[in-house]
């Protein structure tokens, strides 16, 4: 029997992801399982990461955007093996309908703080390995879009056992999984859209890998559901990666952003996972008789990859020199 669409999208408290009652846990990762069987999107609140850093990080990217075009085109992802650096406007495209994305971003990979240090070198990423880029003409665009970084890299790695626990798994399942586990975030500018609307070119095309503070979320009825921002809250969805790797238990779903607000949006998705060399064999709870597995292996860092490629494609041939 199909269940019934959602219509809105729920909110967990997470404060009992530290917690040392293990029935505490349980009941949260209950809650968890129910919003990625159900609805493939949560948000969270007492997530930990504190408010002065996301102020931080907001106001130094409107400066970064604010620069002159030829200053961010020095870091033009384009130019970028490592898929790094600044994307211009419409140079990405999530949806192959779109004429392309209706936002400049810039992406960066792990990277300690004290860019100095032996711990900011790692070796781990494979396929994605590449050392991030900065611009000169922002000085506090790095620290600050650091800072953050890391403190949502926090709270994922602190999910992990959750999911464990919510997959009916030992609660260390991850744990060898998730070493050097990959973490992309973008950092998005969304400019006000005024005058005629082409739904062709929206803030991000219909798709199903990202996380954000402001979008719409398609339904089991085709209808798209509003997920407002809420203030104190993160909006956290399931991925094509973890949808893929439990067989589809955990549900990805189809969402896209559009700004049509008359006022400029920012938003800081982090694409958060296992390690780029782990293989994504169907999680052993995932599998049954009923549902054998239904996607042909892979590592992770392959899959991420060929995602990136994918929403690039369509400007390939429009790579600057």
């Amino acid at each position: 029997m199909a269940k019934d669409a959602f219509s809105r999208i729920p909110v967990i408290d997470l404060a009992n992801l530290r917690s040392l009652s293990l029935t505490a846990r349980k009941s949260l990762a209950g809650e968890v399982k129910r919003a990625c069987m159900d609805v493939g999107f949560f948000y969270v609140e007492n997530h930990g990461i504190p408010e002065d850093v996301i102020t931080a990080v907001i106001s130094a990217s409107r400066l970064f955007f604010s620069l002159p075009e030829e200053a961010k085109l020095k870091l033009d992802i384009r130019k970028n093996p490592a898929f790094k650096g600044y994307q211009p406007l419409l140079s990405s495209n999530n949806d192959p309908e779109n004429m392309g994305d209706m936002h400049e971003g810039f992406e960066v990979g792990w990277e300690a703080l004290d860019a100095e240090s032996e711990a900011s070198k790692r070796d781990h990423d494979g396929v994605m390995a590449g050392a991030n880029v900065w611009p000169q003409e922002s000085p506090s665009f790095r620290g600050a879009v650091l800072q953050y970084y890391h403190a949502a890299v926090g709270v994922g790695r602190l999910l992990f056992p959750i999911f464990a626990l919510a997959l009916d798994l030992p609660e260390g399942f991850f744990d060898d999984k998730t070493k050097n586990s990959a973490a992309i975030m973008k950092i998005l500018h969304y400019p006000a859209q005024t005058g005629p609307v082409d739904d062709r070119v929206i803030g991000i095309g219909a798709h199903t890998e990202l996380i954000w503070t402001a979008l719409q979320v398609l339904n089991q009825d085709k209808k798209w559901i509003d997920a407002p921002p809420i203030p104190g809250t993160l909006v956290m969805n399931i991925g094509d990666q973890f949808s893929r790797w439990t067989n589809d238990v955990f549900k990805s779903t189809v969402h896209r952003a559009i700004n049509r607000s008359g006022v400029e949006r920012y938003s800081m998705p982090l694409f958060f996972g296992t390690d780029y060399d782990v293989k994504l064999v169907p999680i052993p709870s995932c599998i049954t008789e009923g549902e054998p597995p239904k996607y042909p292996v892979v590592t992770a860092g392959d899959h991420v990859r060929e995602r990136l490629e994918a929403a690039y494609s369509h400007h390939h041939d429009k790579k600057p020199s």
